[in-house]
């Protein structure tokens, strides 16, 4: 067995975990991935892995390995298919992570037109809040929404991230608002969002005269998901405050609207973000490039969204 396909392995057991699932995928026996494994570390002189009786996890050593071999092996990729396919399109397999809400409303309507577009690339779509390593998960590419953390990797934007503060029409028929200031906001029941890792919930804001402040409201309903959070809202259980990419389709249906007026996040955005390396995939760059196209289309830019163009409820 050839350092190759040591490499190889290691790389699939670090994305799948597992010595058995390995095998499988390779149809051979897991005793003979571990013994790969297990020469590779002895060669290198370091643990890659640590191994329990249940699963295994690789180490901050393997980590970091990792980060080398896939850019190596993908580099390596790409040279073929260079070399083979000159005029061919780009093709393998592409492993995305998203965030739900973003992913479903602008990700999944996607896909149809890049798969026409690109036929040979084959999609492998997750979709997940929580944060991602991007090397350690074998992802491709992320797209991320908030404020950037990790620094190993490229992140390219895609748009601002504007926020819009709604409600249901019905709510505010019930409650008689027909304005509303931002020393109001705390006299109405509020449906808010709490991130599932740290349980904090996300403030409510306003930028006022270039100053982003915070309002102390009300927290009558606490939902750890955004389409929970929209859902809520549309029913007429209070108001809400919204990243644009999830108001968006529930404006257009206009089952919320806006009640006072959107902002742009001054340290907030979307991102695509995929691994440093000295070649990137065809693949990848197709598809970063499709996806800043088309949602460059629907107005959304670093510069700002169309949610900053909403006119709130006035008198």
């Amino acid at each position: 067995m050839d350092t190759f396909n040591h490499l190889q392995m290691f790389v699939l057991v670090a994305e799948q975990g597992s010595f058995a699932a390995v095998a499988k995928k390779l149809g051979a026996d897991p005793s003979t991935i571990s013994k790969a494994i297990l020469n590779l570390e002895q060669r290198l002189g370091l643990q890659l892995f640590q191994r329990t009786t249940r699963k295994i996890n690789i180490t901050a050593e393997g980590r970091e390995y990792l980060l080398h071999v896939k850019s190596m092996l993908d580099d390596l990729n790409a040279c073929e298919q260079r070399l083979k396919h000159h005029t061919s399109s780009p093709s393998g397999s592409l492993k995305i992570n998203a965030p739900v809400s973003y992913g479903r409303s602008y990700l999944l309507p996607l896909v149809p037109e890049f798969c026409k577009r690109y036929p040979d690339i084959k999609l492998d779509i997750h979709f997940d809040d929580a944060y991602v390593d991007i090397i350690e998960h074998g992802y491709d590419v992320l797209i991320r929404t908030g404020t950037l953390q990790e620094k190993r990797i490229v992140a390219r934007p895609l748009s601002s991230m504007d926020f819009v503060t709604c409600a249901a029409p019905d709510y505010l028929k019930s409650q008689g608002v027909k304005r509303l200031k931002s020393s109001m906001l705390a006299n109405y029941s509020w449906i808010r969002f709490r991130f599932k890792q740290s349980g904090k919930l996300m403030p409510i804001l306003s930028l006022e005269n270039g100053q982003l402040i915070q309002h102390d409201v009300n927290q009558d309903y606490l939902v750890d998901d955004g389409e929970a959070m929209a859902e809520l809202c549309a029913a007429g259980l209070g108001l809400s405050q919204f990243p644009h990419f999830i108001a968006r389709s529930y404006i257009e249906e206009k089952k919320i609207v806006p009640v006072y007026k959107s902002f742009k996040h001054p340290t907030m955005g979307v991102h695509v973000m995929y691994a440093k390396r000295e070649h990137l995939p065809e693949r990848v760059r197709v598809f970063v490039d499709f996806l800043k196209e088309k949602i460059e289309s629907l107005g959304e830019t670093t510069e700002g969204t169309w949610a900053l163009k909403l006119k709130p409820i006035s008198t």
